[in-house]
C-alpha cells in the first residue's frame, strides 16, 4: 500500500484511498446488498474493535445517511469517511506541535495537560504504544487515521475526554467536583441535555435507594452504644412506626433539590473557572479541586435550607408534619430562620476532604491503569471508569463522613426531645466521649449498601435519557 506523505491526506480522488474505503464497506456489508444498516454497522464496528459499537454506529449513520433511509450506500459511506478523514487530519496537526509529520510521547503528554489531565511521559508512551504499529514510538498520519477512522470524533477533546472526571452518576451525595463541558457542547446545547439526563438519573437512583438513605439518617441520629441499633433493627423500627411507605420519607425534597443544586453548581463552577484561568478552557487537577470546592460551597449555601428540611422530613414521626410547607412553617415559628442553617459549617467543611480525596483517588487509579493495562488501548472502557469513580467517591465519603454525621445531628437535634443543643465542636466531643471514634461512623453500613445499586440505576437511566434527548456519546465516571 502506497504511503501518503507524512501529515498530509491523499487528494480527494485518490484511487488507493477509494479502494481502501470500498474494502471496508464490503467488510461491513455482511449480507452483500450494497447497503450497510445499523445492525451491520454495529456488528462490524464490534468486530473491528470499536470501543462503543452501538453509539458509534448510531453516530456514523446519523451523519452519513443523507437520504435518511436507515442505511449507508457506498457513496454515502465514502462521503462520510472523506469528511471524517479531513477532521482527523486537523486533529493530527493540532497534536503534531512541531509539524514534523509524526506525533511523539511528549506531544501526547502536552495535549493531555492542555485538557487538564496530568500524565507522566512514561504513561504517554503507553498510550502511544497502543496506536504505534511499526514500533517507531511515533505515530504517523496513517497510524492515526487507521486507529480513529471509525470513531465518530469531532475534535481533540473527544480523543482525550474519557479521562476527564465526570460526575453524572448520582449516589446521593452532591459534594463532587462539577463536570467540565467543552466549548462545542456549550454552543450545541448538549450541556443542558447532559445535565437534564443526569438530573433524571439522580432522581430515579435516589428514589430507588431511598429506604437505605433514610436508614442511614435514622442511624446517624438515633443509633448509639446503648440501643445497639443495626441495619435490620433500624428497618424494622421504621416500618413498625409508619409502614412500608415510611421508608421513602424525605425522598421528595431529596429529588427536588437535584435541579437547583446542579444548576447553581454548574454556573458557579464556570464563573470560578473563568476567574482562575481566564479564556483558557480547561483546568489542572489542583485547580479543578479549588474551583469545584468553591462551586460546591456556593450551591450548598443557597440550597442548604432544603438540606435541613430533608433531614427533618426524613426523621419525622407519623403525623408530625402535613408536608414540606408545614415543616418549613413549624421550623420558622418554633426555632426561627437561623434553624435553616444548622449544621452548615460541618457541611461546607466536608466538601474539602470529599472533593479532594475523590479527585486524588480517581487520578491515582487512572494513572495505575495507564501504567499497567493500557498496552493495547488507551481507552479504559465503561466498567473501569465506573469502578474508578465508585471507589474514588466512596473514599471521599469515608473521609468526610464524620462531618456529615455531625451535620445531620445538628440539623435534627432541635426536633428530638431531650437532645442537647450543641455546637459542631461540642457534638464531636460529645460523640467521642460517649461512643468513641466508631460513633462518628454510625449509619455508614447502609451508606455503603446503596452505592452499587445507586451507581447501577444512575448509569442505566442516564444512558437511556441520553438516547431519548439525542445526547452524543460521552465517557462517564462516577460521582
Amino acid at each position: 500500500m502506497a504511503k501518503a506523505s507524512p501529515g498530509h491526506s491523499p487528494p480527494a480522488g485518490d484511487p488507493e484511498r477509494e479502494q481502501r474505503w470500498g474494502l471496508l464497506f464490503d467488510e461491513l456489508d455482511s449480507n452483500k446488498d450494497g447497503r450497510v444498516d445499523i445492525h451491520e454497522l454495529r456488528l462490524g464496528l464490534a468486530r473491528l474493535g470499536a470501543r462503543t459499537p452501538d453509539s458509534a454506529g448510531q453516530d456514523i449513520l446519523q451523519e452519513g445517511d443523507v437520504d435518511q433511509d436507515g442505511g449507508l450506500t457506498l457513496e454515502e459511506f465514502t462521503r462520510y469517511l472523506q469528511e471524517h478523514e479531513r477532521r482527523l487530519l486537523l486533529m493530527f496537526h493540532s497534536l503534531d506541535r512541531n509539524q514534523d509529520g509524526h506525533i511523539d510521547a511528549s506531544e501526547i503528554q502536552q495535549s493531555f495537560q492542555a485538557l487538564g489531565v496530568s500524565i507522566s511521559l512514561q504513561q504517554a508512551e503507553k498510550i502511544l504504544h497502543s496506536m504505534d504499529r511499526d514500533g517507531t514510538m511515533t505515530i504517523d498520519w496513517q497510524e492515526w487515521r487507521d486507529h480513529f477512522l471509525l470513531q465518530p470524533l469531532e475534535n481533540m477533546e473527544d480523543v482525550l475526554t474519557f479521562w476527564k472526571h465526570s460526575t453524572v452518576l448520582d449516589i446521593g451525595e452532591c459534594l463532587t467536583v462539577p463536570d467540565e463541558f467543552s466549548e462545542q457542547e456549550k454552543l450545541s446545547g448538549m450541556w443542558w441535555k447532559q445535565l437534564v439526563a443526569g438530573a433524571v438519573a439522580g432522581a430515579v437512583s435516589r428514589t430507588g435507594t431511598a429506604p437505605l438513605d433514610r436508614l442511614k439518617v435514622f442511624m446517624q441520629v438515633h443509633a448509639s452504644k446503648t440501643n445497639q441499633l443495626n441495619v435490620l433493627g433500624g428497618l424494622r423500627s421504621m416500618v413498625k412506626e409508619g409502614g412500608i411507605r415510611s421508608l421513602w420519607r424525605g425522598n421528595g425534597i431529596n429529588v427536588l433539590k437535584i435541579a437547583p443544586e446542579s444548576a447553581i453548581k454548574f454556573m458557579a463552577y464556570e464563573q470560578i473557572k473563568w476567574a482562575i484561568r481566564g479564556q483558557q478552557e480547561t483546568l489542572r487537577v489542583q485547580e479543578r479541586f479549588v474551583a469545584g470546592s468553591l462551586a460546591g460551597a456556593t450551591a450548598q449555601t443557597i440550597i442548604y435550607p432544603m438540606e435541613v428540611l430533608k433531614t427533618r422530613l426524613t426523621l419525622r414521626r407519623t403525623g408530625q408534619y402535613k408536608g414540606l410547607l408545614d415543616c418549613a412553617r413549624q421550623i420558622l415559628e418554633q426555632e426561627g430562620p437561623r434553624a435553616f442553617y444548622k449544621g452548615y459549617l460541618p457541611n461546607v467543611l466536608g466538601i474539602i476532604p470529599y472533593a479532594g480525596i475523590d479527585l486524588a483517588v480517581y487520578e491515582t487509579l487512572k494513572n495505575k491503569w495507564l501504567q499497567q493495562d493500557s498496552h493495547h488501548s488507551a481507552d479504559p472502557g465503561i466498567l473501569i471508569l465506573l469502578a474508578c469513580g465508585t471507589i474514588s467517591s466512596t473514599c471521599g465519603q469515608i473521609a468526610s463522613y464524620p462531618l456529615a454525621l455531625v451535620r445531620t445531628r445538628m440539623q435534627a437535634q432541635a426536633s428530638i426531645e431531650g437532645a442537647p443543643q450543641l455546637t459542631m465542636l461540642g457534638l464531636f466531643r460529645h460523640i467521642l466521649s460517649r461512643e468513641g471514634v466508631w460513633g462518628l461512623y454510625r449509619g455508614i453500613a447502609p451508606n455503603f449498601m446503596k452505592v452499587i445499586p445507586a451507581v447501577s440505576i444512575s448509569y442505566v437511566v442516564y444512558e437511556n435519557m441520553k438516547q431519548a434527548l439525542g445526547v452524543t456519546t460521552r465517557f462517564l465516571g462516577c460521582s
